[in-house]
């Protein structure tokens, strides 16, 4: 028995019983949800997000049915299993949306992401960044004098761990697409 003394009826999501339990553990979800192309779409779509506080980690958007006009948006979020099953009850109940699919308890993904990374450096810092770059797989996509831009392609980790390399070798800016995914096949 815990050393905390709940009262009777009280329940484990009282305000004086602040250990998270299992349940209340923050999990990163990937969905998909496949929607009308149609203006105002995504702003229904991330005014659900806003309007309950829930936190959008990465979010991309293209059609992919020409024909049928349809849309598939990505989006990453982090909550409880409760605040994730919320999540998708909800999307699910608007009109536009057809289907919402969860990724990550779906079966195994395969997830991408791009980014373009701009460094500035010259002499040694030059040259360690495109050792880095080489070892990283990144392609030079631009170069001056002073500077190149990196393209990146891969999972939104190996863009984190190749930013945090390149930022005491001069990165400037980096721009990201957000994560596209996919299940992957049988």
């Amino acid at each position: 028995m815990s050393a905390l003394k709940i009262k009777k009826g009280a329940t484990s999501h009282s305000a004086y019983n602040l250990r998270p339990t299992f349940s209340d553990a923050e999990e990163r979800h990937t969905l998909a949800v496949i929607v009308d192309n149609e203006p105002g779409v995504l702003a229904r779509v991330i005014g659900l997000f806003s309007g309950r506080g829930y936190n959008i980690d990465s979010l991309t958007v293209a059609e992919v049915d020409h024909t049928g006009h349809m849309s598939r948006i990505t989006i990453v979020t982090t909550g409880t299993p409760q605040i994730i099953e919320q999540i998708k009850a909800q999307l699910g109940r608007i009109v536009v949306v057809h289907e919402v699919h969860d990724l990550t308890v779906e079966g195994r993904t395969v997830e991408r992401e791009l980014a373009l990374l701009r460094v500035t450096g010259t002499g040694d810092k030059r040259v360690e960044a495109l050792r880095l770059a080489d070892i990283f797989r990144a392609s030079v996509v631009d170069s001056t004098l002073d500077s190149f831009v990196f393209e990146i392609t891969g999972t939104s980790e190996k863009v984190d761990a190749f930013a945090d390399l390149m930022r005491p070798l001069g990165l400037e800016e980096i721009a990201r697409t957000g994560v596209a995914a996919l299940s992957r096949g049988n």
